[in-house]
C-alpha cells in the first residue's frame, strides 16, 4: 500500500552518491506533472506541486492500493480538477484508490463506492448518487440532527 504522506526514499538516488534522481524517479515526476520542476526543493514549490511529489513518492513503491488522505485540501478549483484527472489516470491504469476526502465534488466525481462516517460511525454506503441522497448524510452534513433509531 502506498500512502501519499509517508514514502520518501524511493525518489532519492538509490545509493548512487551523485544526488541525481533515477530515471524512474524522473519519469514519475513527469507523469504527475512536475517535469520542469524536478530540480526545485519541494518546500519551495506551491502546495499543488508538493502534493504531486507526494503522489510520485507513493507510486515509486509500485503499490496495488494507494491511500489518498485529503490530497485535495488547499487546492484551487483548477488544481483540484487537475488532481481529479491524475486520480482518474491512476484508476485507468488499474490502481485501487482509497480516498479520504472532504471535497465532495472530488468524492462524487471519481468514486465507485462511498462510505460516509459521522462521529466515527458508518451512516451510509453505496454508489455516490445513492449516498448523496441518503437522508442521514444530508442531515449529518447540513447540520440537522440525526434521529436516534433506538428511540
Amino acid at each position: 500500500m502506498g500512502r501519499t504522506w509517508w514514502v520518501t526514499g524511493p525518489l532519492r538516488s538509490a545509493g548512487r552518491g551523485s544526488g541525481e534522481p533515477s530515471g524512474e524517479a524522473m519519469e514519475l515526476c513527469r507523469w504527475v506533472g512536475l517535469g520542469e520542476k524536478t530540480r526545485v526543493y519541494p518546500r519551495n514549490l506551491p502546495v499543488a506541486d508538493q502534493k504531486r511529489i507526494e503522489i510520485a513518492r507513493a507510486l515509486a513503491i509500485k503499490p496495488k492500493l494507494l491511500l489518498l488522505d485529503e490530497v485535495m485540501s488547499g487546492l484551487t478549483p483548477t488544481e483540484t480538477s487537475e488532481a481529479i484527472k491524475l486520480v482518474r489516470q491512476l484508476r485507468e491504469r488499474g490502481m485501487t484508490i482509497f480516498l479520504i476526502e472532504h471535497v465532495m465534488k472530488v468524492v462524487m466525481d471519481i468514486s465507485d463506492r462511498v462510505i460516509v462516517l459521522h462521529h466515527g460511525e458508518k451512516i451510509s454506503e453505496g454508489p455516490p448518487g445513492q449516498v448523496a441522497h441518503d437522508r442521514r448524510v444530508i442531515e449529518a452534513y447540513l447540520g440537522e440532527q440525526i434521529e436516534n433509531s433506538e428511540e
